[in-house]
C-alpha cells in the first residue's frame, strides 16, 4: 500500500518476480510526497527536487531489465548550486572541482586543499556505504564486515562515533564553508551536530568529485515517478488510485489481506486477500492506525523515544518575469545557523552528541527568523515548466515537526504570513526587486498538511531523523516482528530518508522474501519469475504453491 517511490519500486520488483501485485494509493495520482502539481501553465514537484545518488536509480531500473537513461533524460547542472550568505557575496559551486577548490582557498587559506581531501575521503566512504551497508537488511550484521570494511575499521568507527559538525570543524573554520559541508544534515532531517560523521559521504555528490555531478531529470523529479509507474504497469502491477487501505487483516499472526475503501464518496469496504502485504506508507500510520494492537511491532509508546527531525514549510510560487539572480538550486544560510537549529529541534539539542532519544515538546520549538532555506528554480534549466515570461520557484524552509503548524484557519493564516516573510527574505538577500509582488500563483504547505495528506508522524516532511540511534541496524527494520509476512518500505525504515533510500528499501523487501542476507545489491537484471525458484529457501510466509499476491 502506498504509491510513492518506495511503493512503486516494491510493486514493480515483486511483479517481475512472478507475484500478482495490486498497489493501492489513496490519492488520485501516484507519487506520494514526490507528487506533482500543475496549475495555470506551471508545473511543480511537490517534494524532492534535488537528485542524489544516480547509481541507485540506475540499479533499480537495471533490476527490472531496463536502462535508466532510456526512461529519464538527465542534464548536468552548472553551477551545481548557488549559496547566498546573510552577509557577503553569493558563491557558486560549479561542476569543475578544481574551480571549487580555488574558490574555497580564496575564502580561507589552506581550505582548498583540505576540502579537496575531505571530498576525496567522502567519495571512498560513499562507495563503501553503497557497496557494503545500504543494501543490507542487517539480519546478519556480520556480513557487512568484509576485508575492505575491516581494513578501514578504525576510520569507520570514528565516523560513526563522532558528529558531522565535529568532522567538518577539523576541515574548515570558515562559517560559509562549514555550512557547505554540513547542510546535507538537513536533507537527513537533522542538524550537523546530531548526525554521524559518516554522512560526510554526501559531499562527494555535489562538490565536483562525482562523475555525474548534480543532475536534473528533464520534466522534474516527477519524471522519475512516471518512469517507475510505467515500469510497474509493464511488469503487470494493478495500480489502483483513489483507494484507501483502512486495515491490515491479521489472522493467527499472519497477514491475510487488507480492507480497502474508496477515498472519496460512497462505496463498499472490500477485503483483498494477500500472501504478503507491503506497507509503503508512513510507518507510524501503518503500525498504529492500520494494525490491531496485538500485532504492532512499533506501538505508540515506542514512538515517544523517537525523533521525527525537521519538517518543512514549502512555498510553490509562479513568478512573473525572469529570475537570473537564482541558480537552479540556491541555498540561503543565516549568520547564526545554530539559532536556526535550536528553533527547529529544541534548545541545546543541535550539538548534543550523541543525541538523546527523547524529543522536545512542541511548546519549546519555533519557526526560524531569518531562516536558512533552499530555493529550487527548475525553470533555469527547464523553461517548459512555466508559461512564457514566467518562472517556477519552490521554497523549502526547515521548521519544527509539529502537526499544529498550519492547522485550522488561524494556523493557515500564520503559514501564509510566514511564506510572505520568507519570500521577502529571498528577495532582499538575492537582490530581486519586488519578488513577492511578482508572484502570480502560490500554494503553501506545512506540517499540518503532511500529517493530514500523508499520515506523516508529527507532520514530518521526510521520515525518522538520522541520528546514530535511528540509522542502519538501529532504524526500524523492513519487516514486522509480529507479523512475518508484513513488510515495510519507505523513509522511516532501513536504510533511510530520500528517494534513493526509498528505492533501496524496496530492494530490501525483495531480499527478505528471497532469504538473501548479503550486504551487496542484488545482481541485475532480475530474472522474470525469480520468486518462484527462490521460495523453498526464502521467506517462510511466501506462498509455497500458488502465485499469491503482494500488496
Amino acid at each position: 500500500m502506498g504509491g510513492g517511490v518506495a511503493g512503486l519500486a516494491s510493486a514493480a520488483l515483486l511483479a517481475r518476480g512472478g507475484a500478482d501485485v495490486t498497489l493501492f494509493e489513496q490519492h488520485d495520482d501516484v507519487g506520494g510526497r514526490a507528487g506533482q502539481w500543475r496549475q495555470d501553465g506551471f508545473t511543480f514537484d511537490l517534494g524532492p527536487s534535488w537528485l542524489f545518488m544516480p547509481e541507485v536509480f540506475e540499479h533499480v531500473f537495471a533490476l527490472l531489465g531496463r536502462r535508466w537513461s532510456d526512461a529519464v533524460a538527465l542534464r548536468r547542472l552548472d553551477p551545481a548550486y548557488r549559496v547566498f550568505p546573510e552577509a557577503g557575496e553569493p558563491l557558486d559551486v560549479v561542476a569543475d572541482a578544481s574551480a571549487n577548490w580555488a574558490a574555497f582557498e580564496a575564502l580561507e587559506p589552506g581550505a582548498g586543499a583540505r576540502m579537496r581531501r575531505y571530498a576525496e575521503e567522502s567519495a571512498e566512504t560513499y562507495r563503501i556505504a553503497l557497496d557494503r551497508f545500504l543494501y543490507s537488511t542487517f539480519e546478519r550484521p556480520a556480513r557487512t564486515a568484509d576485508p575492505v570494511v575491516l581494513a578501514r575499521g578504525a576510520e569507520l568507527r570514528r565516523l560513526l562515533t563522532s558528529s558531522l559538525a565535529d568532522h567538518v570543524s577539523s576541515t574548515t573554520t570558515h562559517p560559509l564553508l562549514a555550512q557547505l559541508l554540513g547542510y546535507h544534515a538537513v536533507f537527513l532531517g537533522s542538524a550537523p551536530g546530531r548526525v554521524p560523521a559518516l554522512y560526510s559521504l554526501m559531499s562527494h555528490l555535489d562538490l565536483g568529485t562525482s562523475a555525474g555531478g548534480v543532475l536534473y531529470p528533464e520534466g522534474g523529479i516527477y519524471a522519475v515517478v512516471e518512469a517507475l509507474a510505467a515500469a510497474a504497469r509493464e511488469e503487470g502491477v494493478d495500480v489502483r488510485t483513489g483507494v484507501t487501505v483502512r486495515r491490515i487483516v491479521v489472522d493467527g499472526g499472519t497477514a491475510t489481506g487488507v480492507l480497502t475503501h474508496p477515498s472519496r464518496g460512497g462505496g463498499d469496504t472490500v477485503h483483498v486477500p494477500a500472501d504478503v502485504v507491503v506497507g509503503a506508507a508512513d510507518l507510524h500510520h501503518v503500525e498504529t492506525a492500520l494494525l490491531d494492537a496485538p500485532w504492532r511491532t512499533h506501538p505508540e509508546r515506542r514512538w515517544a523515544r523517537r525523533n521525527p527531525g525537521v519538517s518543512a514549510l514549502l512555498v510553490y510560487a509562479g513568478v512573473r518575469g525572469e529570475l537570473p539572480e537564482l541558480a537552479h538550486h540556491s541555498l540561503f544560510f543565516t549568520r547564526d545557523w545554530d539559532a536556526n537549529f535550536e528553533a527547529v529541534l529544541g534548545p541545546g539539542r543541535h550539538r548534543v552528541w550523541p543525541p538523546g532519544p527523547r524529543r522536545v515538546g512542541a511548546e519549546r520549538l519555533s519557526v526560524p527568523d531569518p531562516a536558512s532555506l533552499y530555493v529550487s528554480r527548475p525553470t533555469a534549466t527547464d523553461p517548459a515548466l512555466a508559461p512564457p515570461g514566467h518562472e517556477a520557484l519552490v521554497v523549502l524552509v526547515p521548521v519544527p515537526s509539529d502537526p499544529a503548524l498550519g492547522a485550522g484557519a488561524d494556523g493557515r493564516a500564520h503559514l501564509e504570513a510566514l511564506a510572505d516573510r520568507y519570500l521577502d527574505q529571498i528577495g532582499a538577500w538575492a537582490h530581486i526587486p519586488d519578488l513577492r509582488g511578482r508572484v502570480v500563483l502560490r500554494r503553501v504547505v506545512g506540517p499540518a498538511d503532511f500529517a493530514s495528506r500523508y499520515g506523516a508522524w508529527r507532520g514530518g516532511a521526510l521520515g525518522l531523523e538520522h541520528t546514530l540511534a535511528q540509522s542502519a541496524m538501529f532504524r526500524p527494520a523492513g519487516v514486522s516482528a509480529r507479523v512475518p509476512n508484513l513488510l515495510y518500505a519507505g523513509g522511516s525504515t532501513t536504510p533511510g530518508v530520500g528517494l534513493p533510500m526509498c528505492l533501496i528499501s524496496a530492494e530490501l523487501v525483495v531480499k527478505r522474501l528471497l532469504g538473501e542476507t548479503s550486504a551487496h545489491p542484488l545482481p541485475a537484471p532480475l530474472r522474470p519469475g525469480y520468486l518462484d525458484a527462490a521460495r523453498p529457501s526464502g521467506h517462510r510466509h511466501w506462498g509455497a504453491h500458488d502465485r499469491g499476491a503482494a500488496r
